[in-house]
């Protein structure tokens, strides 16, 4: 399949800069695969789409405050983004503006008692760094770092009047575990208390974990997608989400994934096999025409052209049809990407 495929050409002024003003208040395209209907409501209307013995599979990763600026010794700045801890102190992480030298000092622009040595740089361009205090990564980025928003998201460089806001809404409200460095955006449009309706109606939900990567927004580069190079991303099943899929295959209940980073670990298990407790890793690449295994329905938001993601949504509902529903997308002014509106597909 060519990659040019899942073009389109999108208004700039779609592009969702902030999130709606309350999470559920966004919009929602309806789409149903058996007539090709599409309705046009609010988030929240979705409690009256789903039936009862439905189960969501929420995707609970947290997201680390995992950008920070740095200065160098000569006074130059350098922006970083955190990538993971090799070991305590031990950083691997992107660097931008660093220089030439393959061995200098850089300090937080933040707290200049606290630098980071540049030690090595890897083939993909990244950089491995020490600290010169050996805190656990996670509290140093929570005092210091910022929310590793897409560069779409445009933001002033070193603090933003939105710095804060973008640390509630650029996290979803059940976010618990795992070190992801990008929202899984379709949970972004829940609420508790959206939650709470749901379950009142008998809608069941589970949770598994998937570390989101900076690849989950990379256009694909490749002239065919069978030429791509699908990035890699580590997932916990706990044993209390194995035991709710399992049900629900086995009684023939629905199973909707919250955002494509859960289809993806769904779609990575054994299509006859019962789900396992695992943690693993997926680079698995869903583009047309993949055959879906488990996943019944799948809410998400609008994608990049060119995208694995808009990829994953021709799969599910044929090509021809994912290029009809972003033009109504975009004659119907919705808002696109991490901050932007949803899409219910049944």
């Amino acid at each position: 399949m060519r990659t040019d495929e899942l073009d389109f050409d999108l208004p700039e002024e779609l592009i969702a800069q902030s999130p709606a003003p309350q999470r559920a208040a966004s919009r929602l395209m309806h789409y149903r695969r058996s007539t090709q209907e599409v309705e046009h409501l609010r988030f929240a209307d979705i409690v009256r789409l789903l039936r009862p013995g439905d189960l969501l599979v929420f995707n609970d990763a947290r997201v680390l405050p995992a950008r920070f600026s740095l200065r160098k010794q000569s006074g130059g700045h350098v922006e970083g983004l955190f990538l993971s801890e090799v070991s305590q102190g031990h950083w691997r992480v992107m660097l931008r503006n660093v220089g030439g030298a393959k061995r200098q000092r850089l300090t937080f622009l933040d707290d200049p008692d606290l630098s980071m040595d540049v030690i090595s740089k890897d083939d993909e361009g990244n950089y491995q760094v020490r600290l010169t205090d050996p805190r656990p990564a996670r509290e140093v980025l929570d005092r210091l770092g910022r929310m590793p928003l897409p560069p779409y998201i445009h933001r002033k460089r070193d603090h933003d009047e939105r710095d804060s806001a973008d640390r509630e809404r650029y996290q979803t409200v059940f976010a618990r575990s795992g070190e992801a460095i990008a929202a899984p955006t379709a949970g972004l449009h829940f609420t508790n208390e959206l939650l709470g309706e749901l379950e009142k109606r008998g809608v069941q939900r589970t949770w598994l974990t998937l570390n989101v990567g900076l690849g989950t927004f990379k256009p694909v580069s490749a002239e065919t997608l069978e030429q791509h190079r699908m990035h890699v991303e580590s997932y916990t099943i706990s044993p209390e989400a194995a035991r709710a899929i399992n049900a629900a295959r086995h009684e023939g209940r629905r199973i909707i994934a919250v955002g494509t980073t859960s289809a993806r670990v769904l779609e990575s298990q054994p299509a006859n096999d019962d789900f396992e407790p695992k943690t693993s890793s997926t680079g698995i690449f869903i583009y047309p025409p993949y055959r879906w295994k488990h996943v019944s329905a799948l809410i998400t938001n609008f994608h990049l052209p060119r995208s694995t993601l808009i990829a994953l949504v021709a799969a599910l509902i044929g090509l021809d049809e994912q290029r009809r529903l972003y033009r109504i997308a975009i004659e119907q002014r919705y808002r696109f990407f991490s901050y932007g509106d949803a899409m219910f597909i049944e």
